[in-house]
């Protein structure tokens, strides 16, 4: 779990990322995790953006991605998620203890 040093810390490497996934009308699938879960990999922090056609709560869709990737959830503010995973082979990001 993430404290909140650690949160702060990793909202503000969020602030100047663009989202690169946007869940939409089919909600959250298979697919859309795999996918994420490639990317956190890769990345470690990414933004996903909710689009205003998606018929589940951000919540809920937060709580999706999370669980589906074993990621954690670093923020949600307004449309958009931010998740964490540390990477196996990439590892960029030092978290503040």
């Amino acid at each position: 779990m993430l404290r909140g040093k650690q949160k702060r810390f990793l909202r503000a490497k969020a602030h100047h990322l663009s989202p690169i996934f946007q869940v939409g009308k089919g909600g959250v699938n298979e697919n859309m995790i795999k996918q994420i879960s490639e990317a956190l990999e890769v990345r470690e922090l990414l933004k996903i953006s909710i689009l205003q056609n998606c018929d589940e709560d951000k919540d809920t869709v937060a709580s999706e991605l999370v669980n589906g990737t074993k990621s954690e959830l670093v923020q949600i503010i307004g449309n958009t998620i931010v998740l964490y995973k540390e990477s196996r082979e990439n590892k960029t990001i030092n978290l503040p203890s």
